[in-house]
């Protein structure tokens, strides 16, 4: 079976087996889900950093590598400020107390294209947990 088959069925379990509740801190998920959208519509790097947990961690799909807040931050600033960094056909897919699941289209500013799907782990009303998979777009 291909990765990203692996990777849609691994989802669709967490989907699955997570229980919907209601949230229950202070910024409601809906909130967060707009902050998020908003940030990065607006390539707004400030408000990204505050939607992540101070105990973030952003998963590289490509190596399995993990890395911590202050490194991703470094990443993300250098992207966000690309104008060729573009996200088409933004959505949720699935939302929870503790589960945030996007589905992107994205170009990056080295000119890759990729279908990316995240899975945001929240803790606190925050993204604690990034982990991706991405299928290359030609």
């Amino acid at each position: 079976m291909n990765r990203l088959l692996i990777t849609f069925f691994s989802v669709l379990t967490i989907v699955v087996a997570t229980e919907q509740k209601p949230f229950k801190h202070e910024k409601n998920i809906l909130a967060v889900l707009n902050e998020y959208m908003s940030s990065v519509d607006n390539k707004d790097i400030d408000a990204y950093a505050e939607l992540l947990h101070e105990d973030f961690i952003f998963v590289r799909h490509q190596s399995g590598t993990e890395v911590n807040k202050e490194d991703w931050m470094s990443t993300a600033r250098i992207m966000m400020a690309s104008e060729d960094l573009t996200f088409d056909r933004s959505r949720c897919l699935y939302e929870n107390d503790e589960i945030l699941i996007m589905h992107d289209f994205m170009t990056f500013p080295d000119g890759t294209k990729e279908a990316v799907m995240a899975v945001n782990m929240l803790k606190d009303g925050k993204i604690i947990r990034i982990e991706t998979g991405a299928t290359p777009l030609s």
